[in-house]
């Protein structure tokens, strides 16, 4: 057992329902110790009362002492680690913390695949939830890579060049202005419900299905049953004021050959327009036009000229997986992006680039070609980390949260954080067209945030923590 005196509690938590909790620990038991066997002591797998727990020693690095975990499935999934010597090194114990955070959000995207997952909002059209993958604006407009729209800038120059010849760069960095102008409204088409003060809640369910009975769901049934499903859901709930329960979801299941466990179904409903005013209300700025895209993608974004002219749009992927505070910090993430009119900086950083590329460093581009380009966008891209790294450090700041966040960050990154143990991918995330900074940078400098009030100049700070991440990383 771990000694509560040398023991560091937290807490991880989780969409599995009761049902799965038994499959938790046997996940982590087959995906986390067992391929790692040499590194594993005192394993053992506990059920009492059916609570589900495992218990473990794991060695530190070089074999510098060793920390008993123990982790308990529950909601929120309880972890103990104690480590042998309080002198154990710090970044052993906050990357042994980020395991099993990886680990029980690996599971859940298991879980996922096996899952009914509906969402609505009352008065709005039942739709389908959009699966990531498929190809979207919605998915373009939340990739980590703009690619797609660096393609369609190019191909636009061409054509504006062969008719406007030397005055096409002027034109093209006329019609982005415009667009930039517009990017609220634009946004607001692309988001499927709109949230308004009368219209604030967004209504979630999931019902985990064991792999075979789902196979045979989706055997028999396709996409617009299912739709036909959540849409008799809702009219039996929503509209009527009543719950989503086992009892109403059981009533349509039956018709279709199921039946409803209790223990695999999970409800949430989030009051959307609260969490956004609330926002609003700590930045001093008034509440922008609020969309909801219906994916299970987790994110978020801002966009406008102007906080007057702002949108915000949130998916339904991260309403489920963030608790209601976890969501606010990511809000005010956007919130920091449209008080300092970030769109609009990083639209004249770009155009003033292409404009001197066109006119006046054209000679550079004939001589080094797509070298030239690349480095000048990474440029580009590393600078746009500035502000997102501001735009964490002024939520830290003004909703006072900062692990909260870094809690956010972990569960929406989390393969990110995966891939970012190589040294190799977190330099290609350094230098990459990506204006985030990685995962785990912003995951440790919000951790380590003790006085983020203090910190009187934010971006400033930011330049130099993303500088100094750089190095890091290189070295």
């Amino acid at each position: 057992m771990i000694a509560p005196s040398t023991a560091i509690n937290f807490t991880i938590d989780t969409e599995i329902t009761p049902a799965y909790f038994d499959d938790l620990i046997k996940f982590f038991y087959q995906q986390y110790i067992l391929p790692h066997e040499e590194r594993f002591t005192n394993v053992n797998r506990m059920e009492v009362d059916n609570n589900y727990s495992i218990s473990f020693t794991v060695q530190g690095p070089d074999g510098r002492g060793n920390v008993d975990v123990e982790i308990r499935a529950g909601q929120p999934v309880q972890v103990k680690m104690a480590p042998s010597d309080p002198n154990f090194p710090k970044e052993a114990l906050e990357q042994l913390k980020e395991d099993m955070v990886i680990g029980v959000k690996l599971y859940e995207e298991q879980i996922r695949r096996t899952t009914l997952y509906f969402a609505w909002v009352e008065g709005e059209e039942v739709i389908p939830e959009m699966i990531p993958g498929r190809k979207s604006i919605i998915a373009k407009i939340f990739s980590e890579s703009m690619l797609v729209f660096f393609i369609i800038f190019m191909a636009a120059s061409i054509i504006l060049f062969a008719f406007l010849g030397i005055y096409a760069p002027i034109a093209l960095v006329a019609i982005q202005f415009v667009l930039v102008l517009l990017s609220d409204k634009f946004i607001m088409r692309t988001g499927d419900w709109r949230i308004t003060e009368k219209n604030a809640d967004v209504h979630l369910f999931e019902y985990h299905m064991p792999i075979e009975e789902y196979k045979e769901f989706r055997k028999r049934y396709g996409r617009e049953t299912l739709l036909k499903i959540k849409e008799e859901i809702y009219n039996q709930t929503i509209p009527l004021n009543k719950p989503i329960d086992c009892e109403a979801v059981g009533n349509v299941l039956s018709s279709y050959g199921f039946k409803c466990e209790p223990g695999n179904m999970m409800t949430k409903k989030v009051n959307v327009y609260e969490i956004v005013k609330k926002a609003a209300g700590i930045f001093g700025l008034p509440v922008p036009k609020i969309v909801i895209a219906n994916t299970t993608m987790p994110n978020a974004a801002a966009s406008g000229p102007a906080p007057t002219h702002g949108v915000v749009l949130i998916t339904t992927g991260l309403l489920v997986q963030l608790k209601e505070d976890e969501i606010l910090s990511v809000i005010g993430h956007e919130f920091s992006h449209l008080r300092a009119r970030d769109p609009l900086i990083l639209f004249g950083l770009s155009s003033a680039e292409f404009l001197l590329r066109a006119y006046v460093l054209w000679p550079l581009v004939y001589v080094f070609g797509l070298l030239y380009l690349f480095l000048t966008f990474g440029v580009i891209y590393f600078i746009a980390k500035f502000f997102e790294s501001r735009a964490d450090l002024e939520s830290a700041i003004r909703i006072g949260q900062p692990t909260i966040l870094a809690d956010a960050l972990e569960k929406i990154g989390y393969r990110r954080l995966q891939f970012e143990r190589m040294p190799s991918y977190r330099i290609q995330e350094w230098l990459g067209w990506d204006p985030h900074p990685p995962i785990y940078f912003r995951v440790a400098r919000l951790e380590k945030l003790e006085s983020p009030v203090k910190i009187r100049y934010p971006l400033l700070q930011s330049i130099k923590d993303n500088i100094s991440g750089l190095y890091a990383a290189l070295r």
